[in-house]
């Protein structure tokens, strides 16, 4: 099976940016599919009707945040195994590591480069599989 990446971020202009920054960093296969939801609750609805490989989502958003989207994921058995990367602007290390702690697997300071990207989903990929 193809991997499926899902963006998470209220921002279309940013989903398009780490769109387009998973394209160009060649992380995502021909096959790869990458979905888009602008909060968490969507989110919540995608995760809840297909399978997701990775989600990659941001913390500040209407209706349910990233920290939310986390929390609901990991109380849930059939998504809490789905590997989170948390891309954000949020200059708090404590609150990263806190988000760390309940379940994201990683995350990204936005702004990003494509390298920067690729080398965040390699390293959360492999973690699932270690």
């Amino acid at each position: 099976m193809e991997p499926v990446y899902l963006i998470v971020d209220d921002s279309a202009v940013t989903r398009a940016v780490i769109r387009r920054a998973i394209q160009l960093s060649g992380i995502a296969a021909a096959g790869a599919e990458i979905v888009e939801a602008s909060n968490g609750r969507e989110a919540l609805g995608i995760l809840r009707a297909r399978p997701v490989s990775l989600v990659l989502a941001d913390l500040h958003m209407p209706e349910m945040s990233g920290a939310e989207l986390i929390a609901a994921m990991q109380s849930d058995a059939r998504l809490r195994e789905i590997p989170v990367l948390i891309v954000t602007a949020e200059p708090s290390a404590k609150q990263l590591m806190d988000l760390c702690e309940a379940g994201a697997k990683g995350f990204l300071r936005k702004p990003f480069a494509p390298e920067a990207i690729r080398a965040a989903i390699l390293n959360v990929l492999e973690k699932q599989h270690v």
